[in-house]
């Protein structure tokens, strides 16, 4: 028995194979399989070798190979099956010889990121497992890589019984930082083994065209290898030639990839141009999206895709469905102009609508095509912006209102106190509608080839264009239903044009193994809605992540995007104070979104860089109070109040209950001494915005009054003001932030989005849980009677509140 187990150890050895006597799968033994170490090619045997590199398998991949020792290429005596998920991978190596066959298993997990990660393996073995000497074992791995040049991966086996155990180790260089060449050398020892007497290699890796991979390895045993690897996209090949000590050829080993998608020269040279990406912008576009159950579009996946399919050498063009769009025209002027930016990449853009208003129809013209539908509508509407006022509903309702005003343009307060428009308010609102139209106008020139004449004949006499009529201005190119578009792409291309997903372009597969290392980091914080401690914008809870990425040394620059018209000063000076200390230790780059002003410009003015969109409205350094107070309402309801006091103004805010509204109204209004109080607290509080601005934007309290007074601005106009320094949207921010950390153009960079979002928004599923709604509660009137009552006397960086509709009121 002795002599046949010598005899079938032998005959393995000579076929080039191994197996290992302390009871343990050697890590020499899966170089059978193996073209190179675990960390210098793609991703090794997806956990089965090194566990720590499952954080690099992004994608599900399966990995088959085998061996032709035998002699025969078709026969599977030896092979190893390798599949993986992300952070998880099972694997299997199967021997056959003389006395049986034995199989390996291992399942493994990893954990950490790109810079560094552990893992951890289970292995056993089915069949022939004493004949073999095969018993199970847990691995441990570790893989540092902390930038895109060097690397080091570290594992340790130990069996559960006995005293078997081994320890292996790899190091690999790339000089240039990518995957163009890979030098490698590995090293493993088992237990009791001298350091003289372990197994090492040496060699590496080159891919000099996408997916075209060459592989040099030698052994300690003066034998070597020579590999090649082949990618056709989703599917890859390779094989490997094995040389004795005596430089004799001995056997191949063969190999195929099927799943994730793999670098190739095919969809780099020869796929060029082959498709359209397909985007449908029905619905509303958000900032962040829940975590489960949540098909909401988001900014910045939108600006990614664009710059996915600009980047992608198979796109040729995208094609876009905006029926139904809902989105804001800030919003809209930051995807347009990400579309000018992929049209001048020399690829082309066609857009189907069916009906629209000016916002719309700016957008649309950004396009190559417009389509529109053979019974839709175009209205070139123009620009206007007004509210509602409410103090003769007030007057009825015998609900009394004080306004303290004492600066020019903070008009937050107009709708319950005037019956029409100041001339301050209405000045600074005609210059924010005809910046809109100024950016509308000059955009839609640009794009359409119109005068500035005939641009303004369509608005002003025209204004309504069927189909028909929009074919006959120019205002579209061709009509037709959606599924037309594509006969409208073949005839302006020349040929046919397949569809592709977002998710199928080359930035949303591309594989994380030509990158070592975790890209820098850039925090995306959002302040979005009211400035307020537990609501809005969620102070309390929003200084802990500003803190916590000034704090991180992984996150290089800080970008807060600002959308809120702003609430309570407290609020608004959380964040600011928390973004101040972050001077000099980081960027901070601000992005405006649709509204940043007052409260929301106080959240901006210690930013490095301030960048808003040419319609962003900004401004309105300046607070707003008033009184509101029983005017009769309580004696006309037939309700009464009595009380008892201690000190003169204790009952200052005294009164009754307003049905419906759930909030109380105090009895009278203030006394003269209260009100000029609450005048010296406005002013004092108005002084310190104004110098903590100054402070901020490097200038005079007196060049800061200057353009203050509450007075709101377009983006333009805020730029010219000194109070916004870059016209721009989130990317232009983002871009800024990156090369103020200094982070090339050419690296990848992760945006880690702060706040975290929540697993489900419960308030989207409450419609299926109540088949009623309760009206009253969705007014308007009540909803702002709600609000300044719930805020009656304070004094607040507020705009009107009409503004509080322009911004998300969730993420």
């Amino acid at each position: 028995m002795k002599q046949s187990i010598l005899l079938a150890l032998c005959f393995l050895i000579v076929s080039g194979f191994s197996f290992a006597q302390s009871g343990i799968t050697a890590y020499h033994e899966q170089r059978q399989f193996q073209l190179a170490p675990p960390g210098a090619l793609k991703f090794g045997l997806y956990g089965f070798d090194n566990p720590a590199l499952l954080v690099y398998a992004n994608k599900p991949d399966l990995y088959f190979t085998w061996s032709d020792a035998d002699g025969k290429w078709n026969d599977f005596n030896r092979w190893g099956g390798f599949f993986a998920l992300r952070r998880l991978g099972i694997g299997a190596i199967h021997n056959n010889g003389p006395l049986g066959s034995v199989t390996d298993y291992r399942i493994s997990v990893g954990g950490g990121d790109r810079t560094f990660s552990t893992g951890l393996g289970l292995g056993w073995s089915a069949g022939e497992t004493e004949v073999y000497n095969r018993q199970s074992f847990i691995t441990l791995g570790t893989l540092c890589r902390p930038n895109p040049y060097f690397s080091l991966g570290i594992v340790g086996v130990k069996s559960f019984k006995g005293k078997n155990a081994e320890a292996a180790a790899d190091l690999e260089v790339r000089p240039l930082g990518n995957q163009l060449f890979t030098a490698f050398i590995d090293y493993d020892i088992e237990q009791n083994q001298m350091l003289k007497d372990g197994i090492w290699s040496v060699g590496a890796v080159i891919e000099p065209l996408p997916g075209i991979r060459v592989i040099g390895r030698y052994f300690d045993t003066k034998a070597f290898a020579l590999g090649f690897q082949f990618s056709l996209g989703m599917v890859g090949l390779e094989t490997q030639a094995n040389y004795d000590g005596d430089r004799q050829y001995t056997h191949n080993t063969y190999g195929i990839h099927i799943g994730a998608y793999d670098r190739n020269v095919f969809d780099t040279y020869f796929n060029s141009k082959k498709s359209y990406l397909d985007m449908n912008l029905n619905g509303i576009i958000v900032y962040q999206r829940y975590q489960l159950f949540d098909n909401n579009k988001t900014l910045t996946d939108l600006l990614n895709s664009i710059e996915g399919a600009k980047e992608d050498p198979r796109v040729a063009g995208i094609a876009i469905n905006i029926s139904g769009m809902n989105v804001n025209k800030e919003k809209i002027w930051e995807l347009r102009e990400k579309l000018k930016e992929f049209r001048s990449a020399g690829k082309r853009l066609v857009i189907f609508m069916d009906r629209g208003n000016i916002d719309t129809y700016h957008f649309a013209s950004v396009a190559d095509k417009i389509v529109m539908d053979p019974l839709g509508m175009i209205m070139l509407e123009g620009y206007n912006n007004g509210l509602t006022y409410l103090k003769g509903t007030l007057d009825k309702l015998g609900i009394g209102f004080d306004e303290w005003r004492f600066f020019k343009y903070k008009s937050a307060n107009e709708a319950l106190s005037r019956e029409k428009m100041s001339d301050a308010d209405r000045e600074q609102r005609q210059n924010l509608v005809n910046d809109y139209y100024k950016l509308a106008k000059a955009d839609i020139c640009a794009s359409r080839g119109f005068t500035p004449e005939k641009f303004d004949s369509l608005v002003n006499t025209e204004v309504v264009f069927t189909a028909q009529k929009a074919i006959e201005k120019g205002l579209v190119d061709t009509l037709g239903r959606w599924e037309t578009v594509k006969d409208v792409i073949t005839k302006m291309e020349g040929e046919h044009k397949e569809y592709r997903s977002a998710g199928s372009l080359l930035k949303n597969q591309r594989p994380f193994d030509g990158r070592w290392g975790e890209p820098e980091q850039i925090a995306l914080i959002y302040a979005l809605g009211a400035c307020a401690m537990d609501e809005g914008i969620k102070a309390r809870s929003l200084v802990e992540d500003v803190n916590a990425a000034v704090e991180n040394p992984k996150i290089k620059a800080i970008v807060l995007r600002v959308d809120s018209p702003g609430g309570d000063g407290l609020a608004s000076d959380y964040i600011a104070e928390a973004l101040k200390k972050a001077k000099g230790k980081k960027p901070v780059i601000v992005s405006q979104g649709y509204v940043a002003g007052s409260g929301g410009y106080w959240l901006s003015m210690y930013g490095d860089t301030i960048v808003a969109a040419p319609n962003t409205v900004t401004g309105s350094i300046g607070v707003a109070g008033g009184w509101l107070y029983n005017k009769g309402a309580k004696e006309w309801m037939g309700m009464s109040t009595d009380h008892v006091q201690v000190g003169i103004h204790a009952d200052i805010g005294f009164g009754f209950t307003l049905p419906f509204i759930g909030a109380g109204l105090p009895d009278r209004n203030m006394t003269t001494e209260e009100r000029a109080r609450a005048e010296e607290i406005m002013k004092d509080m108005y002084k310190e915005f104004v110098h903590k601005v100054a402070m901020g934007r490097k200038k005079s309290d007196n060049d800061i009054d200057s353009v203050a007074e509450g007075r709101f601005y377009s983006g333009y106009e805020g730029k010219e003001k000194g109070l916004v320094d870059v016209l721009g949207g989130l990317e232009t921010a983002i871009a800024i932030a990156r090369e103020r950390a200094g982070i090339p153009k050419c690296e990848e960079v992760t945006i880690i989005e702060m706040p975290k979002m929540g697993l489900i928004d419960f308030k989207a599923l409450m419609p299926k849980i109540l088949p009623f709604q309760t009206q009253i509660f969705e007014d308007k009137f009540i909803e702002q009677l709600r609000f300044r009552i719930g805020h009656n006397g304070e004094v607040m960086p507020l705009m009107p509140l009409e503004f509080m509709e322009m911004v998300p009121m969730e993420y």
